[in-house]
């Protein structure tokens, strides 16, 4: 038997985003609603823990633009599982996020796959996927 985290498995994900007050809102909201709880802090960044894996914002000063487009090479969006929580969808745009492809929620990935997908100001987009 090992112990500790299961190889392959995510250490962190790190999203450089433009504004970090504006992050921290949205995704400091989301992650603690998923069961997150605030990690670390700095003065650029903030991280959120989940057992043996963290999510990171940082408002870096190497940052090459002050845009993100999920369409463009690197991350298109992060998809958590978020258990059966509607409310979540709800509470959102109260926190910076905005429903996704709404015509078509909560199929919007397929009729078998019970997801909300939101986006942020900056354009980070979350898929919240049901169990």
């Amino acid at each position: 038997m090992s112990s500790g985290p299961r190889r392959g498995a995510i250490h962190h994900v790190e999203l450089w985003v433009p504004d970090l007050s504006r992050a921290v809102r949205s995704w400091g909201w989301l992650l603690g609603e998923l069961g997150y709880r605030p990690h670390q802090s700095w003065e650029h960044g903030r991280s959120w823990l989940l057992d043996d894996g963290y999510v990171v914002v940082e408002q870096s000063p190497a940052l090459s633009a002050a845009t993100h487009d999920r369409r463009r090479p690197g991350l298109n969006h992060l998809a958590l599982h978020a258990g059966s929580r509607a409310q979540l969808v709800a509470a959102a745009p109260a926190h910076g996020w905005t429903l996704l492809y709404a015509d078509r929620h909560p199929y919007a990935g397929g009729p078998g796959h019970h997801a909300a997908y939101l986006e942020d100001a900056d354009g980070f987009e979350a898929e919240l996927v049901a169990d």
